[in-house]
């Protein structure tokens, strides 16, 4: 066997960057966003046994939804892709370019087992640029044809080591091929198949037995005319391990599946559930389909589902020609290898073993798939093909036409590259691959709505409801079609077109029968019809109980249907039925306890049933496992801020700012951030944090206020007044602002006639505020408009009958009044006058009093509940079910602490501060009362 040189590497190597190295602009598309993009298997956070547990798609293989595609080698691949660059789509591209250049030159070194050297090499290179290839190079998912082949090839050549010079059994390589080929098969299932290689191999080529040679020898046997002979009982002993071994991977597969198949629909594939003969004529037409793809790769697609290949339905159609010359040709192939010892006969064995065996897992002739057809799985059956191309233009030039081959073989290369080259961009994004798709191919209603749903990411929904329309009318009973147009009326705000169409959807499925499993006789996905037409409903508050009873009915057809039960729980919550919410949930959890959303969603309703321990408990449960879960962060770091228990303090800082990491546009995490520093009484932390957010959220109304308070609290009162005006530019009505800024105006500017602003817009606004009341009646004191004060401070007594203090104010300005009156005063004061030191003291009194009543603090609540995803998109495997934003509004529940329901608690030393205020406050008071009194 020749070996593969370096400059030959080199030649395939650059041959393959050559072509693919526009790959790398691409993104990720189609089947990458659920094996990439959704795939929670990829992250750090997720264990790595998971990978061995769950399917390609990351769902477990014991859901019957699951796919029961059982590739955990090719996932640790993409892991390894998102350890070092996340979701960087260009790395992914780059390492399935290098692995297609790592399977061109394994196949070089193949070949060079049944072809010579310039021939072989030929072969590789067709291989290399053959077109065919881009959905498995270029395409994210197609590494598992990439992984399989890199280990089937080396199971191959690890074989061929397996017999010593004196034709004896050398097992090591056996071993070493038993092992590759298990590696072979964790990557993809078609892996297995190399078995089958290794034994055509050994039979045919090894041992060059032809066929009549093998049945002879063994009619000799079985008439006891002769004994085994020694080299067929050496080769026999080989076979037997290899099948054996073939048998325990089979085994453990099906344990792996839990003996089910995955639930296919006939929109998958539509021959799959077709009667006989239509069944078997068209699998078998699709065997020449998918040679004509090998031949003329002119018009690729990268989806043949639906009605892209209409059924073969009768023995007269004539694309049966195209099957019967199909099988006329491969049976005389066939013959001809299979009854001649010359290498010519032991490479075309070869090929076709390559082009065979690993296509039957894929050929829906003895099990259904999930496709009609797909390119990526000819990768290894392309090699075949071209060992057939290669050995053609060694006849060809052995012939005599040495010159047209070069010529043909020059073209055929240029050509295939180019358009490699060109297909490369189709997958550029998604919106370029189906459109490219639908220029082959109009009658695959999945295509009409793949394009649709390219348009809908992008938020041109009504574009993409066109498509969605051409769908529906492409395939009429497309159940995901109408779910489609259903969600995109809703997207444009057309809620009775978009119930209109989710009716339709629900009309098309089957009929439960009695006594038969509903599950196996419909999409899992397309159960989703249910929720989404609940979820549009309820936002009726008089059809809440009939959204419940779409989703008990979508609960009922499924047991275990996981998302009826988190959309089935928001809406308890919203009905306020608390204890049927958490049972709702604590199902969801007995279906997968390892959803972090769901733990997150049992917190908040603990919060609403007035349990935050369990909440917190729950939370952290979210958070172990997926430690970056944001809205379980932001709302446990709340829970324990509002817990008013300083030893919480430090983790819920830690989570904040690990939110902040998360979502560093969100100015809802750095107030809250500020709010924890000003209870550590943080000062400079807490104004940065502040004024972080309010660089963020301009007018961010509690952020505003609790800054100026800051200033106000740390005798930067002068500091506060240009805070106050910016939240009063935005919030004009905030009367905690007005009231602060008045305190500051009258207090500290001496600016009487601009607090008496700021209290007499406050009285304006709500004339029953007995705060804003009572300083505007201190305002008329300090002008010494004795009579106005006592008639302010009576209408805030009727305001505010049992407010002691009120009273007692009221009794110190009539007794002023009264010895003013014997004195002989008036009673009254020009503007501007200034006050005594008596009246001064007492005013600052009363500006104590006032701060103490006012409580300090802005609320900083947030109550956020996660929605639910029924609305997922049919198409993908997307299993995101229970995200909503932080629920937060800036403008009121943060600022409204009255219609808060999760407002900050003051702390045991706040309440006896505040106390102490209060105590020296009405002691000073009663002091300067007794001033007054006898004066």
């Amino acid at each position: 066997m020749a070996a593969v040189s370096w400059k030959e590497m080199l030649l395939l190597t650059g041959l393959v960057v050559g072509c693919y190295w526009n790959s790398l602009a691409c993104g990720f598309a189609f089947d990458d966003v659920s094996a990439i993009l959704d795939n929670k298997d990829l992250r750090p956070s997720t264990p790595v046994r998971n990978l061995f547990l769950n399917d390609f798609w990351g769902t477990p293989m014991a859901e019957e939804r699951s796919h029961k595609s059982y590739r955990p080698l090719t996932v640790f691949t993409f892991r390894l892709n998102y350890l070092f660059t996340e979701l960087s789509a260009a790395s992914y591209h780059l390492l399935n370019v290098v692995l297609h250049a790592v399977v061109c030159v394994l196949f070089l070194r193949v070949t060079r087992l049944f072809l010579d050297g310039t021939f072989s090499l030929v072969a590789a290179l067709l291989f290399a640029v053959h077109p065919i290839h881009t959905e498995a190079v270029t395409g994210v998912v197609g590494r598992a044809e990439l992984l399989s082949s890199i280990f089937l090839l080396a199971a191959f050549l690890a074989y061929t080591k397996s017999t010593g010079a004196d034709h004896s059994i050398v097992w090591p390589p056996i071993a070493l091929t038993v092992v590759l080929v298990a590696a072979a098969t964790l990557c993809k299932e078609q892996g297995i198949t190399v078995v089958g290689i290794c034994c055509v191999y050994e039979v045919f080529v090894a041992q060059g037995f032809t066929l009549p040679m093998l049945l002879d020898t063994l009619r000799q046997v079985v008439q006891g005319k002769d004994g085994f002979p020694y080299a067929l009982l050496q080769t026999l002993l080989k076979l037997i391990v290899l099948v054996i071994s073939t048998l325990l991977l089979v085994i453990v597969r099906v344990q792996v599946i839990q003996s089910q198949l995955p639930v296919f629909t006939r929109f998958d594939n539509p021959a799959a559930v077709s009667p006989s003969p239509t069944r078997q004529l068209t699998f078998n037409y699709l065997l020449p389909v998918n040679a004509w793809l090998l031949l003329n790769p002119s018009e690729l697609c990268c989806d043949w589902t639906m009605g892209t290949i209409p059924l073969v339905e009768s023995l007269l159609d004539l694309r049966n020609l195209a099957t019967l010359v199909f099988y006329t040709f491969l049976g005389l192939l066939a013959y001809y290898s299979l009854r001649n010892r010359h290498s010519s006969a032991k490479t075309v064995i070869m090929a076709l073993s390559l082009i065979v065996l690993p296509f039957i897992p894929a050929s829906n002739l003895f099990f259904p798939v999930g496709f009609v057809v797909a390119e990526r799985v000819l990768y290894v059956p392309s090699m075949g093909f071209c060992v057939l191309v290669a050995h053609g233009f060694k006849i060809l030039s052995y012939k005599g036409h040495l010159k047209m081959s070069w010529l043909m073989i020059g073209v055929l290369l240029t050509t295939h590259a180019v358009k490699t080259f060109n297909r490369n961009w189709d997958w550029e994004s998604e919106y370029t691959l189906f459109t490219s798709a639908l220029k082959v191919n109009k009658n695959n209603a999945k295509l009409w709505n793949n394009v649709g749903h390219a348009l809908e990411n992008q938020n041109n929904y009504a574009k993409a409801l066109q498509f969605f329309l051409q769908a529906t009318r492409v395939q009429p009973d497309d159940i995901g079609a109408h779910m489609n147009v259903g969600r995109t009326y809703k997207n444009l705000n057309k809620s009775k077109e978009a119930e209109e169409a989710y009716l339709v959807a629900k009309s098309l499925m089957p009929q439960v029968i009695p006594g038969k499993k509903y599950a196996t006789r419909v999409a899992p996905n397309h159960l989703n019809v249910y929720i989404n037409l609940a979820n549009l409903i309820r936002a009726n508050e008089s059809r809440l109980e009939e959204a419940d009873q779409l989703y008990r009915q979508a609960i009922s057809m499924r047991p275990d249907f996981k998302q009826a039960y988190i959309s089935r729980g928001e809406l308890l919550l919203k009905m306020n039925k608390l204890t049927e919410a958490r049972d709702a949930y604590l199902r969801a959890l007995e279906l997968d306890r390892a959803n972090a959303d769901l733990w997150y969603n049992l917190a908040i309703v603990n919060i609403e049933m007035k349990d935050p321990s369990e909440a917190l408990k729950n939370f952290n449960h979210a958070l172990e496992l997926n430690p970056r879960h944001k809205l379980a962060l932001f709302n446990s770091a709340l829970l324990m801020q509002e817990s008013g228990d300083p030893k919480f303090w430090p983790e819920a800082n830690r989570r904040f700012l690990t939110y902040v990491e998360e979502e560093p546009e969100d100015a809802n995490g750095y107030f809250n951030l500020g709010m924890l520093a000003m209870d550590a009484d943080e000062n400079a932390a807490a104004e940065r944090w502040m004024r972080k957010a309010i660089g963020l959220q301009a007018g961010f109304r509690s952020a505003l206020f609790n800054l100026a308070l800051l200033y106000s609290q740390s005798k930067r009162e002068i500091n506060a007044l240009p805070v106050l005006d910016e939240l009063l530019r935005h919030h004009p009505e905030h009367i905690k602002g007005l009231i602060l800024k008045g305190d500051i105006l009258m207090n500290h500017k001496k600016d009487t006639n601009g607090a008496k602003a700021c209290f007499e817009r406050i009285v304006h606004m709500d004339p029953t505020n007995v705060q804003g009341k009572h300083n505007l009646c201190v305002v008329y004191f300090e002008e010494r408009d004795l009579p106005r004060a006592e008639r302010c401070l009576e209408e805030t007594l009727a305001l505010a009958p049992n407010e002691e203090y009120v009273r007692r104010h009221l009794s110190i300005v009539r007794s002023k009044m009264a010895a003013m009156s014997s004195a002989g005063h008036p009673l009254t004061s020009a503007e501007g006058a200034t006050v005594t030191a008596k009246e001064e003291e007492l005013s600052k009194v009363k500006e104590v009093i006032e701060e103490v009543a006012e409580g300090g603090e802005e609320g900083r609540g947030v109550d956020a509940v996660g929605n639910g995803a029924g609305d997922e998109k049919n198409v993908r495997k997307s299993s995101v079910e229970s995200l909503g934003r932080v629920g937060v509004d800036e403008a009121e529940s943060l600022d409204n602490s009255q219609s808060d329901k999760r407002t900050k608690g003051k702390s045991t030393k706040e309440i006896t501060d505040i106390e102490k205020k209060r105590a020296a406050a009405l002691k000073r008071l009663e002091e300067i009362e007794r001033i007054l009194s006898g004066d």
